[in-house]
């Protein structure tokens, strides 16, 4: 029955710990600055989720103390700024994100890479419907980004999209060849 159960001095322990855990992590992603809990890499979704792990495990282990959570919350911003700047000036970006690639083209969706990402009918639905598509004419592309994010690329019949917006996206030369062909 003691998991249903707390003492004093284990909610004191806890409350005290969120209270220190919380200002050292805001302190942090102060220092660190605003990218510390973005999601535009892969790794920068990982280092968020891995901080909100170090903060439940650091209220609620004993084995864990504060320190022990503010020291690892804080190797793992410093480690997501040394990624970050390796990915900008190092070239770094091919070994730690992932490459977005297109899902649909106009009203077609790419069934084998839907297949192949893992991605349904679905989902991809869902995202124009959330995108406020209301007549698949305005579709140009979707895109899954390297975060897991979908992204509807679309506008008015006869706009053409920017080819600018598709590069490093697998399929995306295919893509602006397909609208392209169905501009003319």
């Amino acid at each position: 029955m003691d998991w249903l159960t707390t003492s004093w001095g284990g909610a004191l322990q806890i409350a005290v710990s969120a209270v220190g855990v919380l200002a050292a992590v805001i302190a942090l992603i102060r220092l660190n600055g605003l990218r510390s809990l973005s999601k535009m890499s892969s790794f920068d979704f990982a280092v968020t989720v891995a901080v909100g792990s170090i903060v439940a495990s650091t209220l609620l282990s004993d084995s864990v103390s504060l320190l022990d959570g503010v020291i690892g919350v804080a190797a793992l911003l410093f480690s997501q700024r040394l990624i970050a700047r390796a990915r900008a000036d190092a070239g770094a970006s091919a070994l730690v994100d992932n490459t977005p690639v297109v899902l649909m083209v106009g009203k077609r969706m790419l069934d084998e890479t839907l297949q192949r990402v893992r991605v349904t009918h679905d989902d991809v639905r869902s995202k124009l419907r959330e995108a406020n598509v209301i007549e698949l004419s305005e579709v140009h592309v979707v895109v899954l980004e390297s975060t897991g994010d979908i992204s509807v690329l679309h506008g008015p019949d006869g706009k053409t999209l920017d080819a600018q917006l598709l590069d490093g996206v697998e399929g995306g030369d295919d893509a602006l060849q397909e609208l392209a062909a169905r501009a003319t």
